[in-house]
């Protein structure tokens, strides 16, 4: 349920939010206002509007660097579509939801009356949130908040653009064509630990197929697999990496 601005233990709720985000402000006042919807702010500029508006950029910029370095392959608009999904203000809510930020949220009596303020809400305090710690803790706090929240919506939205389990695909094709199963194998890995790439390949027997990076070891092995699918066909494989 979220908080009505006039009862509310502050330090209790803020400690527990500073938990459940895994960042510890300097500046505590950051983070009230990181919460306060302008329902339950004494005037606008108390609210989180004003950080709304620095955590969307802020967001936006973080996206397309962690777009840009994972997938070294893909065109510009390949990208903008990936990102028009990961930082839409959709993905903002549930990801607020997931953390239950509701929780901490203050807003005006009319609207703290229900289990869960309106989508736009949930969207907005994640949105100050980055704006906050990028205040607070610089360009890297901000960043690997992002990372730990934003990574997994990537992955997911590139999964169900592709709609395909080329690992399974090609698995079947192996044990069908060659009677033996495919192994993946780790060749190489670069960036920082918030940004790693991984290059994997897949072998058939003595066979070794055309590598392919990706953000993460399970992006990776999809695309060497999809790779190999399409060696094994005599096409052109989608993935280069060299």
């Amino acid at each position: 349920m979220p908080i009505e601005s006039s009862d509310y233990d502050e330090a209790e709720l803020l400690a527990e939010c500073q938990r459940v985000i895994e960042y510890e402000f300097q500046d505590l006042d950051l983070l009230r206002s990181a919460l306060t919807h302008a329902s339950g702010a004494n005037h606008r500029l108390a609210s989180n509007e004003r950080l709304e508006f620095l955590g969307d950029a802020i967001l936006g910029a973080i996206v397309c660097e962690m777009l840009y370095r994972a997938f070294p392959q893909n065109l510009e608009g390949e990208l903008t579509r990936i990102k028009s999904v990961v930082v839409s203000r959709r993905t903002c809510a549930k990801i607020s939801r997931k953390l239950a930020l509701h929780r901490f949220l203050v807003l005006g009596k009319g609207m703290a009356t229900s289990a869960l303020p309106p989508s736009s809400a949930l969207a907005d305090v994640f949105e100050s949130l980055v704006g906050a710690i990028y205040l607070d803790g610089g360009i890297e706090a901000a960043r690997r908040f992002i990372t730990s929240q934003i990574e997994s919506e990537i992955e997911s939205t590139v999964d169900g653009e592709t709609g395909t389990n080329y690992k399974s695909n090609l698995q079947q094709l192996a044990q069908r064509r060659f009677g033996a199963t495919p192994i993946y194998t780790l060749l190489d890995e670069k960036g920082p630990d918030h940004l790693k790439c991984f290059k994997i390949s897949a072998r058939i027997g003595a066979r070794l197929f055309a590598a392919a990076w990706g953000p993460n070891k399970k992006d990776a092995e999809q695309r060497a697999a999809w790779n190999a699918l399409n060696q094994i066909e005599g096409r052109p494989v989608p993935f280069e990496c060299d």
